[in-house]
């Protein structure tokens, strides 16, 4: 069967990013060339490779087994080519990176402002860290910047950025609640504010939780981190917020702080890619870039310009 490399390499772009408009984008080419190329690949192979759903496409069985193998040896070529490049140009390249907005909050926002001034366009996936790790896996992510807890795969490398502790908080109308320690059994008594299910915080307080012999029950779950902040200040609940990012609103007063007579752990940001691909000299130098700031020990959050709590 004698099928272009260059069909397999829309495809490859089509699957990764299951969405024929940006895989055009990213091959400088047309969708309905892109979708001709898709059907030419397909009545060639004898069979369905996508199907299409509202929000973009999705591979069929055949496809998924076709994708594991093209991947592979689409992301061996391009990796040469990378490395090929990389002494004639270091400040050109794409960074694919995935981010927990804790993460990004606590530790990425002044990193990525520093960074992009001289190096290279990073776009970024935010999304909840299964689903980053996922992508990850999947070859779509060149990096993920995530939150713990989260059970490390085999094939990924990790490397601590920054430790944090979340503090449990409330509204003004909560500050009765501030002048003893609490159990976690009279903490969950009031309405939790907090992220859904499937996000690394719920997991976490999850089993917080179950250690003391309690289930985690969310009155009020978010879909998005920088609404937790937002509602405790109102008094629609308790919750628990990132230390760095509720102090200035511990003293302000639009926050109070609430204790505990069992110490919550401590959390830690990391930073994942696949061992198994070479990184392009892009993410090379962002990973480098991380590491320095991190070896000099640099600010990397003014918690007076943030308003937002991570997840």
């Amino acid at each position: 069967m004698d099928i272009s490399f260059e069909y397999y390499k829309i495809f490859y772009y089509v699957a990764k990013y299951e969405n024929i408009t940006k895989a055009a984008m990213v091959l400088k080419s047309s969708q309905p060339n892109v979708t001709r190329i898709i059907h030419i690949l397909e009545d060639q192979l004898d069979c369905r490779l996508f199907l299409r759903e509202p929000r973009g496409l999705r591979l069929t069985e055949e496809g998924k087994r076709l994708y594991a193998h093209v991947a592979i040896a689409c992301q061996h070529l391009l990796d040469a080519e990378a490395e090929l490049c990389r002494d004639k140009n270091v400040c050109s390249g794409t960074i694919e990176l995935g981010v927990t907005e804790t993460a990004l909050h606590l530790f990425l926002l002044q990193n990525l402002h520093d960074f992009q001034t001289g190096y290279p366009e990073i776009k970024i996936q935010n999304n909840t860290t299964p689903e980053i790790l996922k992508s990850l896996q999947n070859g779509r992510l060149d990096l993920a910047v995530v939150t713990t807890p989260f059970e490390l795969h085999d094939a990924l490398a990790c490397e601590d950025l920054l430790t944090f502790r979340e503090v449990p908080a409330g509204g003004p109308d909560y500050a009765a609640l501030s002048d003893r320690p609490m159990t976690l059994k009279e903490f969950r008594l009031h309405s939790i504010i907090g992220l859904g299910y499937g996000t690394a915080s719920y997991e976490y307080y999850r089993k917080v939780f179950i250690e003391q012999h309690l289930d985690y029950e969310p009155a009020m779950e978010v879909a998005t981190a920088d609404l937790v902040i937002p509602l405790l200040q109102n008094n629609l609940g308790v919750g628990f917020v990132p230390e760095p990012l509720a102090a200035p609103f511990f003293e302000n007063d639009s926050l109070v702080p609430l204790t505990l007579n069992v110490p919550l752990p401590s959390r830690e940001v990391k930073m994942l890619w696949d061992k198994s691909r070479s990184q392009s000299r892009a993410t090379a130098t962002f990973c480098s870039y991380l590491r320095e700031r991190c070896q000099r020990n640099l600010p990397i959050l003014d918690p007076e310009n943030e308003s937002v709590a991570g997840n």
